[in-house]
């Protein structure tokens, strides 16, 4: 999932794909008919997952069959091919009637607004997920799609780098100073070893978190570059990235950190939930903390990675849709799911005791301060070729072959687009 949502997020649209959060069948499109041989309701669920996983999905799928009389699901697993037949079947008047969804500037008019759906399962319902997730699942205030998982960012370190170098390990309330001085102390101690690993190729999705930790954003509310993406909190944003470089405690890797800590090369990087059960597979000694703030704010935000299920606006079958919809992203789907990705539902993190476990509690704390943020990539119109520029931008400013001026830089990427 990380490599797809990589691959997604290079164009500035990114949500985290269902399957393989924290790792860790079905055939093709068969639209001839939406009813089956017995007259139940044929409802066609496309997901972009691999065969990985495609076997616990369909069993999945079955058991919702097995408990209907009137609807059978059939799931289309279209893998990498996802993005390309989706497009293919809008356009053709033949997409599945419920479908897996991340980038919903691209196709939110070819979904079914589901406000409606939602205000007739109650103010329970809606509440149960968090709130957050909800502007990451809609389009100028109308909803398309209902939240699958989450993951949000925190900071890792080693523990055994940190107590080899006798360095107490960070907290929820450390500063960008407080990083810089334990990677510096950590460095002077033992040998070959980073104190922060920040990946050169940082997606502009995920940069964005780093401008709201610090009172700013790409855009405004209007999509407005100007102003904002090359503000003073802006650029104080990536010119303090620049000036750990410089001064030797910020390692710019072209990996993506994951392979360092690993490795027991570098002491601290920021991530999401994907690495937590390889790092527990090979016995790694770390631990979790909220990303460290910006001087003066109260703590910092984090982007959410986050998938929902939307309904085809041309499907014929909605309401049976609806009904599929429901089970997927209900409690039992997202308790079946617990080891695959965090729940979305407030009940199931709480009936589970997922804010009691260290590998989950320290995300849902940063879950608990991303309500009201919205990427960019959802408000300004043509984003696709912003967000390319600030890729390169950002290369720019971190690459330490070049290290250009974070506000020269960042005025260009305004200068080519307003």
């Amino acid at each position: 999932m990380k490599k797809r949502m990589k691959r997604l997020a290079a164009v500035g649209l990114v949500t985290v794909m269902t399957g393989t959060m924290l790792l860790g069948c079905g055939g093709g499109s068969d639209s001839d008919s939406d009813t089956t041989s017995d007259g139940k309701v044929k409802i066609r669920f496309a997901t972009w997952d691999d065969a990985s996983v495609l076997d616990d999905q369909q069993a999945c799928v079955d058991k919702f069959n097995e408990s209907q009389d009137k609807i059978e699901v059939v799931l289309e697993g279209w893998g990498s091919d996802f993005d390309t037949k989706m497009t293919a079947s809008m356009g053709a008047g033949d997409a599945p009637d419920v479908m897996y969804m991340w980038d919903y500037p691209t196709y939110s008019e070819s979904l079914e607004p589901l406000d409606e759906y939602i205000d007739a399962e109650g103010e329970d319902y809606k509440n149960n997920f968090f709130e957050a997730l909800w502007p990451y699942n809609s389009i100028d205030d109308q909803i398309y799609g209902v939240p699958v998982s989450v993951v949000t960012s925190c900071l890792y370190y080693n523990k055994d780098l940190f107590d080899q170098a006798g360095v107490e390990y960070p907290t929820d309330d450390w500063t960008w100073d407080d990083v810089a001085a334990a990677a510096e102390e950590i460095q002077s101690k033992i040998d070959g070893v980073n104190g922060f690993t920040l990946p050169i190729g940082t997606l502009p999705y995920t940069l964005e978190m780093y401008l709201w930790s610090n009172g700013t954003a790409f855009v405004d509310e209007n999509g407005k570059l100007d102003g904002n993406i090359n503000s003073d909190k802006a650029v104080e944003v990536f010119q303090t990235f620049q000036d750990m470089e410089k001064d030797g405690v910020l390692y710019a890797s072209e990996e993506a950190g994951q392979t360092e800590m690993l490795g027991g090369k570098t002491a601290m990087y920021v991530d999401g939930t994907w690495p937590i059960k390889q790092f527990g597979e090979e016995g790694l000694n770390y631990g979790i903390a909220q990303i460290p703030k910006f001087e003066g704010t109260e703590h910092s935000i984090s982007v959410i990675n986050t998938s929902g299920i939307a309904i085809s606006k041309d499907s014929k079958h909605k309401e049976e849709a609806w009904e599929f919809l429901k089970y997927w992203t209900g409690e039992e789907m997202n308790k079946h799911r617990i080891e695959t990705e965090l729940p979305a539902l407030k009940s199931v993190v709480e009936s589970e005791g997922l804010r009691e476990d260290p590998n989950c509690a320290p995300f849902y704390t940063a879950l608990d301060n991303c309500a009201g943020y919205t990427p960019a990539s959802f408000i300004a119109e043509g984003w696709t070729e912003v967000d390319s520029d600030i890729q390169l931008a950002f290369e720019s400013i971190i690459n330490p072959s070049s290290l250009a001026d974070p506000k020269e830089a960042l005025d260009e990427v305004v200068a080519a687009h307003e």
